[in-house]
């Protein structure tokens, strides 16, 4: 079977947005309905081939990565119903189009990461979040789910199914997400306080700071002793709104364009890297400012990278940042990239990164291109030992063995595969990987 859509042969290569994974698939699928979907995986299953669902391409691992069929989801991406607070949304809609149809409806989530690009389903299968002590991951809003099962069987699962806590972050590994109604809130204005500080004067009043505001992150900058506060709180009014110019001033010119050429010339003159930093760090300045929700939590990010993401208990964080600038200053290149930390409360979707604690998440990039495993092993090796769980989205070298120790529900998660995909229709090389074969 083939789609009557079916994009050109070029269609077949794929790359993902960091550009450190790419893959060449037998057959593209583009299904146009949840019917099409279910007689594509029915196919799949009865002839022994492999299906795997690919949304915008933002994750860093391999977890997309198709090399039998690779099925699009672009055309599921509409407004189904808007009921009170839920919304039913096709999975393929992407986070941006989500944002302004919750808008235009007085609808706002709850929460976001810090990017807008991802499909819903792409955002919540691998437990995309954002920071803030009441907060955990975006599955934590869904009310419902529909997917495509190993067998084809369209199946609706919510919070009467024991297989709830499984499918809400499935990484893929359970069916195809075809729709989701997503628990919303009513639309909110942000007040947003952003400014560099010392890294130790961050630190000292951390456990305040996260207690006292409804998101909190911050921004360390390697080779430094300086760091950039964030932090966002409701208001009751937008009364004072960024300036164009400044917006455009400091979003895109300074953290993009800007940020781009001196990552490049760092790639080039490797030694100038710390001195770019350090004036990097001291040229930030403060800036307060309100604005719709979903504006002050996303921002554009056009500067490509690679990234490593790690949770960890949130009492672990001083050993984890003491650690990092021993790890960086060994390393055999430098480090571009500013890491980020951001904090969340507990969750309860079995893969759920925050699994059942609070969590700090740290972040550490490397300029697309550039090298990173050594640094990104390294890290690893910290974060680990305390317990720590990788971003199913960001790069990292776990396998099952060792993910087994670190999620308490891991074999009840492998139990909700064997019953949706026994055949492994939808598994490939990632998913045998971190889940077994």
């Amino acid at each position: 079977m083939t789609s009557d859509n079916s994009p050109p042969v070029a269609a077949r290569h794929w790359r993902n947005w960091g550009g450190n994974q790419q893959s060449v698939a037998a057959e593209v699928l583009t299904p146009g309905s949840v019917d099409e979907v279910a007689a594509f995986v029915k196919e799949a299953s009865a002839t022994g081939q492999k299906v795997k669902a690919v949304g915008s391409g933002h994750s860093f691992t391999a977890i997309a990565v198709a090399d039998d069929r690779r099925m699009l989801l672009h055309r599921l991406g509409e407004l189904v119903e808007i009921s009170g607070n839920l919304v039913t949304v096709q999975a393929g809609m992407p986070l941006h189009r989500l944002n302004r149809i919750l808008a235009e409806n007085g609808l706002a989530m709850p929460y976001l990461g810090d990017i807008d690009q991802q499909t819903v389903a792409g955002a919540i299968s691998t437990g995309t979040h954002g920071s803030g002590r009441n907060h955990s991951t975006m599955a934590s809003c869904v009310e419902s789910l529909t997917l495509v099962t190993g067998s084809g069987l369209v199946q609706k699962i919510d919070s009467t199914s024991p297989l709830f806590p499984a499918a809400r972050i499935g990484i893929g590994a359970l069916g195809v997400l075809v729709e989701v109604t997503l628990r919303c809130v009513e639309a909110f204005t942000l007040l947003a306080d952003e400014r560099p500080l010392p890294l130790s004067e961050v630190l000292a009043g951390l456990d305040e700071q996260i207690a006292s505001n409804d998101h909190l992150e911050f921004y360390w900058y390697p080779y430094t002793d300086r760091a950039q506060l964030k932090r966002n709180n409701r208001v009751p009014v937008s009364d004072r709104p960024l300036p164009r110019f400044r917006g455009w001033l400091d979003d895109e010119l300074l953290a993009n364009t800007v940020f781009q050429g001196v990552c490049r010339l760092g790639r080039v003159i490797p030694a100038a890297v710390p001195m770019i930093s350090a004036i990097s760090a001291r040229a930030l300045t403060a800036r307060t400012y309100t604005g719709r929700s979903d504006q002050v939590f996303c921002t554009p990010r056009r500067v490509r990278f690679t990234e490593m993401e790690y949770e960890i208990p949130r009492e672990c964080l001083p050993e984890v940042l003491s650690a990092l600038p021993k790890i960086i200053d060994k390393l055999p290149f430098k480090v571009q990239f500013p890491v980020e930390v951001r904090f969340t409360g507990p969750d309860d979707a079995w893969l759920s990164h925050g699994y059942g604690r609070d969590s700090a998440y740290l972040a550490v990039h490397q300029f697309s291109g550039s090298q990173y495993e050594p640094y990104f092993r390294a890290f690893e090796a910290v974060c680990e030992p305390l317990g720590g769980r990788p971003h199913w989205g960001k790069l990292h070298y776990r396998d099952a063995e060792s993910l087994r120790r670190a999620y308490p529900k891991f074999d009840d998660f492998l139990a909700a595969r064997n019953e949706l995909d026994p055949g492994r229709v939808f598994s490939n090389a990632y998913l045998d990987r971190v889940l077994g074969a």
